[in-house]
């Protein structure tokens, strides 16, 4: 900890003296996290033995701004990490800290900084704590606006690698143009106002490379095209994303370029909205470290094509983007029935229909005798592979009965490919889940409140022998969370494995927290059984064992 004040005082020192900052005047905010668990070994859940026994994550992020002037740090400290995080993250100290100069014309950064270009599918930098991750870079970063209508996006630098750098340079620039601002757009068209803006981007790393076998390209380079068109109701965005040659511990050395096609379309009017979505990936795992594996050193974020799910039992099967290769569309469609129609009740309706598909490519290896002809395939574009890997249709229907009482009914059909989605060995039948929840609120009066979710999942496998391994089976769901002020809260909930074929495995998995809220403190105490499972965020994920303990989380901001 002394080590840590110290550091901060000279970073705020430094800062005071470089850019002539008075303490005593522009605006300091910050915020804190804390979270903390207990570990306590269990054989039948077999949550693992944790030496330590408990683990705590603090994070404190400190900013000052003057006029222009921008200075901030972030102070990090795993001791150690939470079971499921990546352990090379085990250590304290300040990994995040920058200086900011911004006008309406000119933006620059020097120190860390996270970047997004268009959908990400060549450069998202970001942080996801629930999932580890924290791919920052740690450079010089310059924004310019010269002009109405036009912005440019320059930067270079090292990505974090935990405590460390990776080992590749990263160079990056974009442009967005909106032609509204040029007046290359007339004001109406077919009767609709019009905006219609065009972007590109440009992504290179440099890593040396010293294979005796192979020769690796030490410069790759990724670039992509998007553009977007607004008129009335209507949205449409494309985006194409290629990528040269990049061999690498993730995509099995394949010398195949990568490229990404990723296509929504909307429309929405007053109580009715249409969205349709198309993507294919090929080859487009992009880290600045051609050796990295894991969530570590990514340089791009895959959006992801299937809804994602916030209930407990419908995140069983979660998919996970398949960077590698995979292509599949999604629709939703959105209708509110009107108040005091036959559907609508007195309140209204509201129903949601998503529907996702999503396949691999197909693909075929080259027969070559080259070196390099040896890690390359061809894979016709348009076209689906033999593998169904995700499929996901699911209804919701949330409606209000009264003042005091809202529902929401959400059913869920899911087809799961458990051996390429998980890289589980074994599993050559598909898994059919189908799951059922109702959720309930009831506001007994302006502070009391009582919300409740019944969830059921079902799950089958089809093709199934004696020589592959069944699923868990069959499991119930039953939450209560009651508020008793705007500063209280209980939860209760319950996992049951009720149809696990082995019966020393019907196991439940009680929950219990309460949680404290003042303000922009939040405070909440929780003890219960984890099952292992996956979590997920935005298609991105990370495996979490089972846990039998406490946990703590306190999150604050000033």
């Amino acid at each position: 900890m002394r080590s840590f004040l110290l550091r901060v005082v000279a970073f705020a020192g430094i800062s005071v003296t470089v850019f002539g900052l008075d303490p005593g005047q522009g605006t300091i905010r910050g915020d804190f996290e804390l979270q903390a668990q207990t570990y306590k070994a269990d054989s039948v859940i077999q949550a693992p033995n944790v030496p330590e026994k408990m683990a705590a994550e603090g994070f404190l992020n400190l900013g000052y701004t003057l006029n222009n002037l921008s200075v901030g740090l972030r102070y990090e400290g795993y001791f150690n990490p939470l079971q499921g995080v990546d352990p090379r993250y085990a250590g304290s100290g300040i990994s995040y800290r920058f200086a900011r100069y911004s006008t309406e014309e000119l933006d620059v950064t020097v120190g860390n900084f996270y970047e997004q270009f268009g959908s990400g599918m060549i450069l998202r930098t970001y942080e996801e704590r629930a999932l580890g991750i924290d791919n920052s870079l740690d450079g010089v970063r310059v924004k310019s606006s010269p002009t109405a209508g036009l912005a440019l996006t320059a930067l270079f630098g090292k990505q974090r690698n935990f405590w460390a750098e990776g080992s590749g340079l990263v160079r990056g620039v974009d442009a967005e143009v909106s032609l509204n601002d040029f007046d290359l757009l007339g004001d109406d068209w077919m009767g609709h106002d019009v905006e219609l803006r065009f972007g590109g981007s440009f992504v290179s790393r440099f890593q040396t490379a010293s294979d005796p076998f192979l020769n690796l390209p030490e410069n790759v380079g990724a670039w992509s095209y998007r553009g977007t068109l607004t008129s009335g109701g209507f949205l449409v965005t494309t985006e194409y994303a290629h990528k040269i040659n990049d061999p690498s511990l993730t995509n099995n050395t394949t010398f195949n370029p990568g490229n990404g096609l990723f296509v929504t379309t909307s429309y929405s009017t007053r109580g009715f909205g249409l969205t349709l979505n198309a993507k294919r990936i090929d080859n487009m795992d992009f880290r600045s470290d051609r050796t990295a594996y894991g969530n570590s050193l990514t340089l791009n974020f895959l959006p992801p094509l299937s809804k994602q799910h916030s209930y407990r039992l419908v995140t069983m099967y979660p998919y996970a983007t398949q960077p590698n290769g995979e292509i599949g569309f999604q629709g939703e469609l959105v209708y509110s029935f009107a108040k005091h129609s036959l559907l609508g009740g007195q309140y209204g309706t509201e129903v949601t229909l998503n529907y996702s598909n999503i396949h691999d490519l197909d693909t075929m290896h080259i027969s070559d005798t080259t070196q390099e002809a040896r890690y390359t395939y061809s894979s016709k574009f348009m076209a689906t592979g033999p593998h169904l890997l995700f499929d996901d249709l699911n209804l919701e229907i949330s409606h209000m009965w009264s003042h005091e009482f809202k529902s929401i009914l959400t059913l869920v059909r899911q087809t799961y490919n458990k051996n390429v989605v998980q890289g589980k060995v074994g599993y050559d039948s598909l898994l059919h889940p189908f799951i059922a929840v109702f959720e309930g609120t009831w506001q007994m009066n302006s502070s009391h409140a009582l919300r409740f979710e019944l969830q059921h999942l079902w799950v089958k496998e089809v093709n199934y022998s004696d020589s592959i391994p069944k699923d868990h089976g069959n499991w119930a769901y039953a939450l209560a969370e009651y508020t008793l002020n705007s500063s209280w809260f209980l939860t209760a909930f319950d996992e049951y494995n009720y149809g696990n074929e082995d019966p020393d495995l019907r196991l439940h998995y009680p929950n219990l927290s309460v949680t404290y809220v003042h303000d922009a403190t939040r405070i909440a105490l929780g003890y219960g059984k984890q099952r292992a499972g996956i979590l997920c965020v935005g298609g991105v994920c990370r495996l979490v064992p089972a846990a039998d303990g406490f946990t703590l989380s306190i999150t604050s901001s000033f």
